[in-house]
């Protein structure tokens, strides 16, 4: 079995629990493939200058032939790390060492119990859908156009509101004058959108969101949509340029070139494997800590 390990940031109290990891690998035959940059994060502790596995930089390394990926880190790690998975289909395993952990649900204690259902794939693996973007961005496989959270298009270098014309299957839907807009997964509702005032989409329903950033009409407010529908933008805006972010990638683009936006559903899914006690609504009920007024406890 070929398995990949990715992160971003490692502290010093983790190392005993990716060293029991490591240790279960390669114990039962499993080869593990290390992000590089990650691996150089964790040759600056002295417990592994000496690690010596194959590392990968390129999402065209991580073969159909692997069989999972572990991330260690957070929800921003998973969002990441899908630029290495792609289509691939290889599940990921996400354990918690950051904040919230909405996708990454494994916290470090239960993952080490497990290890032996996650490697065997006997836990629950939940297809999350993707959105897909197209415009006249040169170099999509650079920029990778594809979102599990969402997608966002925000004013830059400008204190005024840009505008935003919306149509949805080539039917005009409104002009949002705001700060941006976010358009948003099942996935991505707990993200920035929630932030924004919209709404929660459990992730078997097959809907997009469309939230408006400070919009300047007391009247504009967010939109479920079903994921079957198309959505496209027209950027208006009084300087050269706005801002476009997907998930964890932010890129700036010249509203003469790419005012266009053409925005729907990716045509594969990224797989989550889950614990089996963790429903969505539990997890929902430890992180947004619903439940925790004093009378339910009477």
């Amino acid at each position: 079995m070929k398995i990949a390990v990715y992160g971003q940031k490692f502290f010093k109290k983790n190392i005993p629990y990716l060293n029991q990891f490591m240790g279960y690998a390669s114990s039962h035959s499993i080869e593990i493939y290390m992000e590089k940059s990650f691996f150089n994060v964790l040759s600056s502790f002295e417990e592994f200058r000496n690690l010596n596995i194959p590392v990968f930089s390129h999402y065209k390394e991580l073969t159909k032939d692997f069989s999972l990926m572990f991330t260690f880190g957070g929800d921003g790690t998973i969002l990441s790390a899908i630029t290495f998975i792609r289509d691939s289909g290889i599940p990921i395993v996400g354990v918690n060492t950051g904040n919230l952990g909405f996708l990454a649900t494994f916290n470090k204690d239960v993952f080490i119990k497990k290890i032996d259902k996650i490697f065997n794939k006997k836990l629950h693996i939940m297809p999350r859908s993707l959105l897909s973007l197209e415009t006249s961005i040169k170099d999509h496989q650079r920029f990778f156009n594809f979102a599990l959270n969402e997608i966002v298009i925000l004013r830059k270098e400008t204190v005024s509101m840009i505008t935003i014309d919306a149509y949805i299957d080539n039917e005009f839907l409104t002009s949002y004058w705001a700060d941006g807009l976010i358009i948003s997964t099942p996935t991505g509702s707990t993200g920035y959108s929630l932030s924004c005032g919209g709404p929660i989409i459990s992730p078997e329903n097959k809907n997009f969101v469309l939230t408006p950033i400070s919009p300047h009409n007391l009247f504009s407010r967010p939109l479920i949509i079903s994921d079957h529908q198309k959505i496209y933008l027209k950027i208006h805006s009084r300087v050269k340029s706005y801002s476009l972010s997907m998930d964890t990638r932010l890129t700036s683009l010249n509203l003469n070139q790419d005012n266009k936006l053409h925005i729907q559903k990716a045509p594969f899914y990224i797989y989550l494997i889950q614990e089996e006690r963790n429903t969505y609504y539990q997890t929902l009920r430890e992180k947004l800590l619903w439940g925790m007024d004093q009378r339910n406890e009477m």
